[in-house]
């Protein structure tokens, strides 16, 4: 259910969502105000229908817990939202995670410059302040974003920009030449293929090799904990996919038992005319032997076979990974927007909400 309290001396009032407990009116408002935020901040984009979202906002997540705030104007119409999540408690390596809150929201276009953003921004500084975080980051692509975000004090840290490919422009001579020198017989390498799912066996002897991989991304100046695959996103992820209709893609080329190149894509059912390329990644020892050409071009293939209609891929590359930007440029990639990761601290925060209007005395509804 939602409960209520007090907000600034302003026409608004702040209320905590709780999935589990929301009313079927309180429901109703919640999904129309979703809807009409994507298309504020993603317009033309598809949307999924809204008991999909229903269903993904109730879900059990194992390994965070997500807090859900609102504001409300004095109609009761919800203006801005701030979404709060955290390490679950008693998940591996917990400490490790314990200082992060990653967040994410925004404010109606209607209700703009009205003081909604530094009224959820306090609701930031208490949760950070009752469970001793000391870094809030944010991954932002609008440009009115980026201004509000720098206004506040947050730092940029770390810049990515989502590229797209039309499947219609992909050269199969090239993609052939790529997979062909990948899978020369000199390297003396192996090539795995999981279509559909992986099993679960096999991905728990992945999590190390994979997670390693992915740790040696580029992620500039980003505060983090380590970045890792876990098994029990797996298996939400899984059985979410089992439920709305989607693929999950790994192509492997192995030395041994050990993994020198990757390539991890993607198809949901919610979006069947697009792939979502994830992970591309080659291990140091094997750089620079065209691997990660190979990896993408046995992908491709794949994808196209199994999913004919399909028209676009979907990727997200850190602006300071040259290789792999150069890569996906020639396969037909460009740029469709840039974001931004932005992290404040609780004293930058603070020093912030200090010149705004100070909260009213707060009264639980």
């Amino acid at each position: 259910m939602l409960e209520s309290r007090a907000a600034d001396a302003r026409p608004f009032s702040i209320s905590v969502f709780d999935p589990q407990r929301a009313s079927a009116e309180e429901w109703v408002q919640a999904l129309a105000y979703w809807r009409l935020r994507n298309e504020e901040d993603l317009p033309g984009e598809p949307l999924p229908d809204d008991a999909h979202t229903e269903h993904n906002v109730r879900q059990h997540t194992p390994l965070h817990v997500v807090h859900r705030v609102f504001a409300r104007d004095t109609q009761g119409t919800l203006a801005g939202s701030i979404n709060m999540s955290v390490r679950r408690e008693g998940t591996p390596d917990y400490e490790a995670f314990a200082p992060f809150v990653n967040v994410w929201g925004g404010v109606r276009q209607s209700h703009r410059r009205q003081g909604v953003g530094s009224l959820l921004l306090r609701e930031l500084l208490t949760l950070m302040d009752a469970q001793g975080k000391t870094t809030a980051t944010s991954n932002v692509h609008l440009p009115e974003s980026h201004a509000f975000l720098a206004s506040i004090g947050a730092t940029e840290k770390h810049r990515s920009m989502e590229n797209r490919m039309i499947f219609a422009s992909l050269d199969d001579d090239a993609l052939a030449r790529w997979r062909t020198k990948a899978l020369a017989p000199a390297h003396g390498l192996r090539l795995e293929i999981h279509a559909g799912r992986v099993p679960f066996e096999r991905l728990a002897t992945l999590m190390a090799p994979l997670s390693e991989l992915l740790e040696d991304a580029p992620t500039t100046g980003l505060a983090r904990a380590p970045m890792r695959f876990e098994l029990e996103d797996f298996r939400a992820w899984y059985a979410e996919i089992d439920r709305r209709g989607g693929e999950h893609f790994l192509v492997l080329l192995l030395d041994g038992d050990d993994v020198a190149a990757v390539c991890d894509a993607s198809w949901n059912q919610l979006y069947p005319d697009r792939m979502f390329q994830r992970l591309t990644a080659v291990a140091r020892r094997w750089r620079g032997k065209g691997l990660a050409k190979g990896v993408k071009a046995v992908m491709l293939q794949l994808v196209r076979e199994r999913h004919p209609e399909v028209v676009m891929a979907v990727t997200q590359n850190a602006e300071v990974n040259a290789p792999m930007l150069a890569i996906n440029r020639q396969l037909g990639f460009a740029p469709h927007r840039h974001d931004g990761a932005y992290q404040i601290g609780t004293e930058s925060l603070r020093a912030f909400l200090s010149t705004r209007p100070l909260a009213s005395r707060e009264a639980h509804a």
